[in-house]
């Protein structure tokens, strides 16, 4: 009897050591899971990291540290102008690095620079939203570099082209006969066509800053190493104040006839134009609103499809998907080199074509 107890003892003692043992293995299996979970590949991430803005320039990665090209952070806090490197905040996205400068402690998150909370951290809202107040940038981010650098060489190209056409009056050589068919391009065949012989030359400057900035800023964002990456029709606010340009152009030199288009439709009953004269003057956004999404959805798209499918071969985890997925994006990436070139002239065109609308003279 005393045999039979002990045995049944030992057999519960085992059973429980196997029950453990069974429930530790599934917690171990539970973690390495969550483990694997986490560190797997996040595709979105991957394209939201390099198709935004940045404070720094992206290099390599050295033995798991990142390697980058700092870039100055300019603030207008309470207490006023604030500046720094970039650096000062190691590479840290999620608000836990804290750099203190004037009395005042700031964090970045996602790489937007925000005060520090009274904890030295960061508040979120119930969508994981940081609610921390914000100071003015004014930053010198990646996509301001590249308009900086884009403008740099816009001036040593066009500076001694001017200078050539004043010192020679025969046919262009060197660089200025490079240019000149890009710019007589612009001249014949987007400006005389679209605003008129007699009134195109006045505009000219702008089709052309504006033709010559946006495709050279594209082929720039189509290089991937420093001192290049930033794409500058990849940010909306870009495109938006380049389109509010052409807007205030458009209707500081819109004739008599061309207000009166909008505010006195011609053939239309009068009993209509309390209806025609908000459809009119809506159109009159909605232009520029068009020009905006227009050349920054068209870049935008490009760089995330090259991502998507370079993303295809860590989602796989395969390399028999590196030969389709390569060869697509080498595809995609010949094909952005055509699109830098047609936004720059599609955004050219559209420009012209408003402005002639405002300055066409009635017939």
């Amino acid at each position: 009897m005393i045999a039979q107890k002990s045995i049944k003892s030992l057999s519960l003692l085992a059973l429980m050591f196997v029950s453990l043992a069974g429930f530790a293995q599934h917690e171990n299996e539970t973690h390495e899971e969550k483990a694997q979970e986490e560190e797997a590949f996040d595709a979105t991430e991957l394209i939201n990291h390099h198709t935004k803005d940045s404070h720094e320039f992206h290099i390599a990665d050295w033995n798991g540290h990142a390697i980058s090209m700092p870039l100055p952070v300019i603030l207008w806090t309470d207490n006023g102008l604030v500046t720094f490197m970039s650096s000062a905040f190691h590479h840290d996205e999620e608000g836990k690095v804290v750099v203190e400068r004037n009395g005042q402690q700031f964090v970045r998150v996602h790489d937007e620079i925000y005060y520090a909370n009274a904890e030295g951290g960061v508040t979120y809202d119930a969508e994981h939203h940081p609610t921390n107040s914000r100071p003015l940038n004014f930053s010198i981010t990646k996509n301001v570099f590249t308009l900086f650098l884009t403008s740099a060489i816009m001036l040593l190209i066009f500076i001694p082209v001017a200078r050539s056409y004043k010192k020679n009056d025969k046919a262009p050589k060197g660089l200025a006969g490079f240019m000149e068919p890009l710019v007589v391009f612009v001249r014949d065949d987007i400006a005389r066509p679209n605003i008129g012989e007699k009134k195109y030359e006045k505009f000219m400057p702008y089709l052309l800053t504006v033709f010559f900035l946006i495709w050279i800023g594209n082929l720039f964002g189509l290089i991937p190493f420093f001192p290049f990456q930033g794409t500058l029709t990849n940010d909306i606010l870009f495109t938006g104040v380049l389109a509010t340009i052409t807007f205030l152009i458009t209707i500081f030199n819109g004739n008599k006839h061309y207000w009166g288009h909008i505010f006195a439709t011609p053939g239309v009953p009068k009993w209509l134009l309390p209806i025609m004269i908000p459809v009119e003057v809506l159109g009159m956004f909605t232009k520029p609103f068009a020009l905006m999404i227009r050349l920054f959805a068209n870049i935008t798209a490009g760089h995330i499809i090259i991502l998507s499918l370079v993303s295809l071969i860590f989602i796989f985890e395969s390399a028999a998907v590196s030969p389709i997925s390569i060869g697509f994006s080498l595809f995609m990436y010949g094909l952005e080199l055509l699109v830098a070139a047609l936004q720059a002239y599609v955004f050219t065109l559209l420009s012209a074509l408003f402005i002639g609308q405002a300055v066409e003279d009635h017939h």
